[in-house]
């Protein structure tokens, strides 16, 4: 129903508060966050109330929002439980809440009216009617299954009113929706209540019966049948087949990722979003961007379900780690504009002679070597080998807090699958 492209939120993942303030320095316009409670990522840090105060104060300060979840398919007991959790969300000020169950739903309808609702995509909703009856039901956004392609989307925004928000960058479940079975049954932990232990990124072999301690690994031959091991999306490529189908949040998934990896993913699809928008009909795709992503831990690329069924492809076979060609070490805390000193606590391996790459969130990249560092009582060191230790360095150019170090890694592999997903054919 709507016709007009406008431009769309872009949605970043805050598994902590520092993750929430990298998130919306770098260029978020929302983030979403769980609390300790009643979200799909019990281990992922999450916020007690206090933080989710100052985190709320940070975001909205800057004109940002703030979204938690309460997505669990829940129990009894849960339900019983949630609603003072509910009314604390609205003391708090935060701006909406993502749900599932239709019955919490309903729960906040009838007893907080004025706590905005958006329904989580683990509520599988892959169809316009879906998303038409929870518009009617009163929810202020539907959230699409990352089952749905590019066309079926389209669909349902010219077939509804109410906001769409889709996945575009992150991890894949080996389930419907997210909706997985698998870590509940072998481990206990229910990954539909929050404490998913991902083992459809184990490794697994194959015994017979007879013939006890003999394993054979599950690999790939010629006819198929392969299990779990998801590449992770990356939708980015195709940005402006994503802007044109009208959604009006693109989510990047990641509430358990690092500080790097948000403040990279998220200032990459900041910049190709605002780069649309400034010339839709010159707009094109830049390597730069490319290469912010594949800077961060990550799986190989896949475009998912958008422009066609999932096939062997988009799995990985050979390995269940993960790909980066740059380390995070450290993070600027400080910086005196007079003495060009940065204050800096360290991430990672630090070393005087190597090369750093400064990565800032309004501010080009700029490489400067290290050519000699000092600890928090001002002795030169030629090495900080203490984690988050605290040092000191000389800049060749101003930084601002909040600013990234990180090194090179080499890492072959990452331009073959950027190749791979830049000249993907639509």
């Amino acid at each position: 129903m709507q016709n007009t492209i406008k431009k769309p939120e872009l949605l970043a993942p805050a598994g902590n508060l520092e993750k929430l303030k990298m998130a919306i320095l770098y260029g978020a316009d929302a983030v979403y966050l769980g609390g300790k409670r009643f979200g799909l990522r019990a281990y992922g840090g999450n916020f007690s109330k206090e933080e989710m105060i100052e985190g709320v104060k940070f975001a909205h300060e800057r004109g940002r929002k703030v979204y938690v979840t309460a997505n669990i398919f829940p129990h009894n007991n849960d339900i019983n439980e949630i609603l003072p959790y509910l009314q604390e969300l609205v003391e708090v000020g935060v701006d909406a809440v993502l749900v599932s169950d239709i019955g919490l739903f309903m729960l906040i309808k009838n007893e907080v009216p004025n706590l905005e609702v958006h329904i989580s995509t683990q509520a599988n909703n892959t169809n316009w009617r879906a998303v038409k009856a929870w518009q009617d039901l009163g929810a202020e956004r539907v959230v699409l299954a990352r089952e749905l392609s590019f066309a079926e989307i389209k669909e349902i925004r010219e077939k509804t009113d109410v906001e769409l928000e889709m996945f575009v960058h992150g991890a894949m479940c080996i389930s419907y929706s997210g909706r997985c079975l698998i870590s509940n049954y072998l481990t206990g932990r229910d990954s539909n209540r929050g404490a998913c232990t991902q083992p459809c990124r184990w490794k697994y072999n194959l015994t017979e019966e007879k013939r006890p301690g003999q394993f054979f690994p599950v690999t790939e031959d010629e006819n198929g049948t392969y299990f779990f091991n998801s590449k992770d999306m990356c939708l980015l490529p195709y940005l402006k087949d994503i802007i044109e189908c009208g959604v009006d949040s693109l989510k990047i998934e990641g509430r358990m990722k690092s500080i790097h990896y948000v403040a990279s993913v998220v200032s990459a699809y900041r910049h190709a979003i605002d780069s649309y928008f400034e010339n839709p009909e010159e707009f094109t795709i830049k390597q730069e961007w490319i290469d912010e992503l594949n800077k961060v831990s990550h799986r190989e690329y896949t475009s998912g379900f958008s422009y066609h069924k999932t096939s062997c492809d988009d799995q990985i076979y050979n390995t269940t780690s993960y790909e980066h060609t740059s380390d995070f070490v450290g993070l600027v805390l400080d910086y005196d504009e007079e003495t060009k000193i940065a204050t800096i606590q360290q991430r990672n391996h630090l070393t005087v002679g190597q090369e750093i790459e400064f990565f800032q969130p309004d501010a080009p990249l700029f490489k400067q070597t290290i050519t000699e560092m000092f600890n928090d009582e001002g002795i030169s060191i030629e090495v900080a080998p203490h984690p988050q230790q605290i040092i000191t360095m000389k800049m060749d150019k101003p930084v601002v807090p909040y600013t990234i170090l990180r090194r090179d890694v080499v890492t072959e592999v990452v331009t073959e699958v950027v190749t791979e997903v830049v000249t993907e054919e639509n």
